[in-house]
């Protein structure tokens, strides 16, 4: 997370992200085992307002948006069947993330929206 202290540091802060020189990484704990441990996902995502939801959808889908992430698997747990993932975004779409890795049946641990088997608990660590 970056902040701006000045109004001329947000001003640069804005550019560096508009040319794409920040990199947005993340750490996510997703849903059983991947086949392969590293990865990129490209996909067209549309946005449906009305329940502010994203789908994958087909290329030229009207109004749909070109998605790109790739995945790098760092630890998985056979006992509770989750893997925890670093995700880096090349594009910053609605919902990117969660949306990408659900299509490929890899949802985020515990996302209702678009998880399928989230709302279990897991009593044990991951860890990393």
């Amino acid at each position: 997370m970056v902040f701006a202290k000045t109004s001329k540091a947000a001003a640069r802060l804005s550019e560096e992200v508009r040319e794409r020189n920040i990199k947005k990484e993340y750490l996510v704990v997703c849903d059983g085992k991947f086949e392969e441990s590293k990865g990129t996902l490209e996909n067209y995502l549309l946005k449906n307002e009305r329940n502010n939801m994203s789908k994958v959808v087909e290329e030229g889908t009207k109004n749909a948006k070109y998605a790109k992430l790739d995945y790098e698997v760092l630890k998985y747990n056979e006992e509770i069947d989750l893997s925890v993932v670093r995700v880096l975004l090349h594009t910053g779409r609605h919902h990117q993330i969660r949306v990408q890795l659900a299509n490929i049946s890899h949802s985020i641990y515990g996302d209702q929206k678009y998880g399928t088997r989230g709302r279990r608990k897991a009593n044990c660590t991951l860890g990393i």
